[in-house]
């Protein structure tokens, strides 16, 4: 169910895009009344209007995330204060220039920034990342605990990149179609891999158990 929390606000600034799309006068008179105020020049025009529409979806969708995870009494994860951080600035900054460049660089930082915290655990601070997480879970070698940790670090950094090529490579709408479908599949992918290299020292435990 996290997995799904975590994806809430992609989800939904999926769907605002695509209706957008299809709705662009709407999307354009809207955007003008409503973000007119923040935007260079006071208007907001067809071409932009969805992704500056789903935009603000995204970084309300994430406060309204915290705001419920506080009053539930709920801790925060760092990584979804990082995530306001990242959407509230390249978001805020998509808005005011009328250039989605800003946002699309939004995942892949976020991405680097997950890959970069794990890495500088296991090297700096001799704490793996990974361990720590599932570690309640499962008891693996030293050895396969490090090599787990930097392949969670190797796939953000490349998930990060992938995200670039499609977002420069592919039109916009592409790239929002990546973001929720792409982003969520390849991520199912690498754990599904992952659990089929863990199974044999999984299994080993409860063998020896």
């Amino acid at each position: 169910m996290k997995i799904l929390f975590d994806f809430l606000p992609i989800a939904l600034f999926f769907g605002m895009f695509k209706y957008a799309e299809g709705e662009r006068e709407w999307a354009a008179a809207m955007g003008t009344e409503w973000l007119g105020f923040m935007v260079a020049g006071g208007v907001v025009g067809p071409a932009e209007a969805p992704v500056l529409l789903a935009t603000v979806v995204v970084i309300l969708a994430t406060i309204a995330q915290i705001v419920w995870l506080k009053g539930s009494g709920r801790q925060v994860d760092k990584m979804l204060w990082v995530s306001l951080g990242l959407v509230t600035l390249l978001g805020g900054a998509t808005i005011y220039f009328h250039s989605e460049s800003f946002i699309k660089w939004k995942p892949t930082v976020l991405y680097w920034v997950m890959g970069g915290a794990l890495l500088i655990g296991q090297l700096v601070f001799k704490k793996n990342g990974i361990r720590s997480l599932m570690g309640a879970q499962m008891r693996l070698p030293d050895a396969v605990w490090l090599r787990v940790n930097l392949s969670w670090v190797a796939f953000f950094t490349a998930m990060g990149f992938i995200n670039l090529w499609v977002a420069y490579s592919f039109s916009t709408s592409t790239w929002v179609n990546f973001k929720l479908f792409g982003g969520l599949g390849l991520m199912f992918a690498f754990v599904a891999v992952q659990a089929i290299y863990l199974n044999k020292y999984m299994t080993d435990k409860d063998g020896a158990a």
